[in-house]
């Protein structure tokens, strides 16, 4: 599979520094939201985010113009930069834009934005430190601030129940479609993930806790959006067909992770 890198716009500088951070928004067939979202996130960050930073959108097979509204960004922004994953899988779209990446954090959030941006200091603060390998935001912490549906709600929480029990899972919040990742730990974790879809969160936390690595958690304020994507009888059945694979498959994740990097303090 190619991921196509999309043209740049005249005059760009890519001989610039890397960013501290790379925030990664996968998207498919997200046209009606993707420009009103790009630049809510472009003007939090632009108001004193204390860190370097870039946005990339890793269109994922999308068919409706998300493509070419990825594109026409680029050109508007010069911290915002776009890939083409051909083959559909949020786990694939979030690989393959990960593993290209330069920066020194890596950090992912789902198009509608639905987790408040003022959580994203804390989720990458320790990560910048050394103090922790991965950073996740939770719902399910008692300082979240959650709206949703008491369905999907229940079924948030009767998943990441089932992970605990079967899993060992001493994480809380696997689905939660904000976290971030070091690159030296990105570098060794990705390999070892084999789901391209939904579970791959789910997978890379596991195998994570396994080899372990320090996950730290950030309480949320999340807002249901109620266009959401997800097929949830089809994405709950695989989720269930990753977990009886890792229940199968024990042994510790083989990583073999560098020394954490010196403190490093926003410029």
């Amino acid at each position: 599979m190619t991921t196509e890198l999309l043209p740049a716009p005249v005059g760009r500088n890519h001989s610039k520094r890397p960013p501290d951070l790379e925030i990664v928004i996968p998207v498919y067939n997200e046209r009606a939201t993707l420009e009103g979202s790009v630049l809510c996130l472009h003007a939090f960050l632009s108001r004193g985010f204390p860190f370097s930073w870039q946005i990339t959108i890793a269109d994922n097979a999308s068919t409706d113009g998300t493509l070419a509204l990825a594109r026409r960004l680029t050109y508007l922004f010069s911290n915002v930069e776009a890939i083409h994953v051909p083959a559909k899988g949020r786990g694939r779209a979030l690989r393959e834009a990960w593993s290209a990446s330069n920066a020194r954090v890596l950090c992912y959030m789902d198009v509608d934005l639905s987790t408040d941006l003022a959580a994203l200091m804390p989720l990458v603060a320790p990560l910048m430190t050394g103090h922790s390998d991965l950073a996740i935001g939770t719902r399910l912490h008692r300082g979240a601030r959650v709206q949703r549906s008491h369905k999907r709600e229940l079924i948030s929480r009767a998943y990441n129940r089932l992970l605990r029990l079967v899993l060992r899972a001493r994480f809380s919040d696997a689905q939660c479609g904000f976290k971030a990742i070091r690159r030296d730990v990105a570098r060794d974790l990705l390999p070892l993930v084999a789901d391209q879809e939904w579970f791959f969160d789910t997978e890379l936390l596991v195998l994570a806790q396994r080899g372990g690595l320090r996950i730290h958690e950030v309480p949320v304020d999340w807002i249901e959006d109620p266009d959401s994507r997800v097929d949830i009888p089809s994405t709950a059945l695989e989720d269930l067909r990753g977990v009886a694979r890792l229940l199968v498959h024990r042994r510790p994740a083989a990583l073999t992770l560098v020394s954490p990097p010196r403190p490093m303090l926003a410029p």
